[in-house]
């Protein structure tokens, strides 16, 4: 090489890689038990023309409109009052307490439950024709196959989240022959299928799960089992309802590592049942977090909390739920011990549960 030759040219070096910064976007996702439209709450209800029974809320409404999405287990089928409306054993509700829930802030609803065939086929294709009305999710109850199979997704900000509801059953009232869609039935096979199904298109799955033994505090094996399998399935959230009273939460850990938040009962939201904890129910509020890295995203559900609710009624009327701590004496005679036993009640597994502080 001659002298001074500084040889040939270095080749071009590729670019440094830039590291993305993540990116990360939260949802707070409000969930509440049975919805059970006994007939002294819709008497309750009753205007010269039709039903109003937004006013019976507005004391938990701000809740509920806070959150991003939120969902509730509506029990009693909205059949409408052509069909006659209808108390215990089967239930026919007005078409109006879907109106209250929309009006509320409520944007999904299970349906799948015992009461589900209490009207028969054309309650609830009469309930169905409504929710769409009104521009609501509906989940566990389908007019068809196609319908049962279209699993149901909610975008919010940016996260997917699939709805999927079941039942234990039906009440002993058979559902007709060739048309199984018309309600979800617990079946851990089809379960875990659509669980694989719904994680396919969404970034969360929330399961409703009807099921447990009323008025018992505490979940049994089955619920278990079914929560259990669930999660191991890939569902991130299991709400569970029917007992009509309070059982607590917990998290779930699953053989790859993943924790699945669990609540077995959300007690009554709003129902005409004595009992002081027949009449407790509450708002649970999750959050859920998105953090996205390149091509990669990462889901956590964080920050439970639970706000206790109260069905607050004098001689079967003038219905208003409200946070436990607006019952007042002539509804709990010890407000404070009541939400204490609530707190304990509900956290028993999950310490860090949250309850917020009752505003100044």
């Amino acid at each position: 090489m001659p002298s001074g030759s500084t040889g040939p040219p270095e080749p071009p070096q590729p670019p440094p890689v830039v590291q993305e910064p993540p990116v990360t976007t939260k949802v707070t996702l409000a969930a509440i038990g049975d919805v059970l439209i006994h007939s002294s709450i819709y008497k309750d209800a009753k205007k010269q023309e039709g039903y109003d029974f937004v006013p019976m809320f507005e004391r938990v409404r701000t809740y509920i409109e806070e959150a991003d999405i939120a969902i509730a287990n509506q029990e009693s089928m909205i059949g409408g009052e052509a069909l006659g409306l209808s108390d215990y054993p089967r239930f026919n509700s007005p078409y109006e307490i879907g109106d209250a829930l929309k009006t509320i802030g409520f944007d999904v609803v299970s349906l799948a439950n015992n009461h589900s065939m209490d009207g028969g086929e054309r309650a609830i294709a009469n309930a169905l024709a409504h929710w769409r009305k009104l521009g609501m999710t509906t989940v566990g109850v389908y007019g068809s196959e196609e319908d049962r199979d279209t699993i149901r997704v909610v975008d919010v900000k940016g996260i997917k989240i699939a709805f999927l509801s079941y039942t234990y059953g039906t009440n002993g009232i058979p559902v007709p022959a060739g048309k199984p869609y018309l309600v979800n039935l617990i079946d851990t096979n089809r379960a875990a299928a659509d669980i694989e199904a719904a994680r396919r298109v969404a970034d969360v799955v929330v399961v409703s799960a009807h099921f447990g033994q009323e008025y018992k505090d505490l979940p049994n094996d089955s619920q278990k089992k079914f929560a259990r399998e669930a999660a191991e399935a890939g569902a991130d959230i299991v709400i569970g309802h029917h007992p009509h009273v309070l059982q607590p939460a917990e998290w779930i850990e699953t053989g790859t590592g993943r924790k699945t938040f669990v609540v077995y009962s959300l007690g009554n939201f709003i129902a005409a049942q004595e009992g002081e904890n027949k009449r407790t129910g509450g708002i649970l509020r999750l959050e859920i977090e998105k953090t996205a890295t390149g091509g990669t995203s990462r889901i956590e559900v964080k920050h439970p909390s639970f706000i206790p609710t109260w069905i607050s009624m004098t001689n079967w009327r003038k219905y208003k739920v409200v946070p436990v701590w607006e019952a007042g004496a002539d509804q709990i005679p010890d407000t404070a011990a009541h939400e204490e036993m609530i707190r304990r009640h509900m956290s028993r597994w999950m310490p860090e549960l949250n309850f917020p502080a009752k505003p100044e």
